[in-house]
């Protein structure tokens, strides 16, 4: 065992510089290529968040503008839609106008034809009154002479 035990310190002695090294190499790793890289990962990262923070910032201020622009749209499409609706309403009083004015002078047309009828039928009455007895005369002198006579 004693042999065991000389050997194993013996190969431990011997491991020392190889442990040595090792730790040495660790060190080294974490001094010159891990805290580096680290660091570098680091800023990479705080870069990334920051870029996507701008973009998320960028999106929200596209999206407030684009409702913004909406907005002025559906303002501008109001208007639109309000000139429009007065404009058909001028062209309805308008129409309306000119049919009351066309009523009221297809009125007085017929009124002064009317007038006009009366005045006819008013002559035509007359000339009838007058020529009544006339007429009256003759029919009584044709129907007189061929009762008189029997024959005609």
């Amino acid at each position: 065992m004693e042999e065991i035990s000389q050997q194993l310190g013996t190969l431990l002695f011997s491991a020392l510089p190889t442990v040595f090294l090792f730790v040495l190499l660790v060190v080294a790793y974490q001094l010159l290529i891990q805290a580096p890289l680290a660091a570098t990962l680091k800023q990479r990262r705080a870069r990334t968040d920051g870029a996507v923070e701008d973009a998320h910032q960028a999106i929200a201020l596209a999206e407030s503008r684009a409702a913004e622009y909406a907005a002025k749209l559906r303002q501008a499409r109001a208007e639109v839609y309000k000139v429009r609706e007065q404009r058909v309403k001028q062209w309805s009083v308008e129409r309306d106008a000119a049919l009351d004015t066309a009523r009221k002078a297809a009125g007085v047309k017929v009124g002064e034809a009317k007038a006009a009828l009366e005045s006819e039928a008013e002559l035509a009455r007359a000339s009838i009154q007058s020529s009544s007895a006339e007429l009256a005369s003759q029919v009584v002198r044709a129907i007189l002479p061929v009762v008189a006579g029997g024959t005609r």
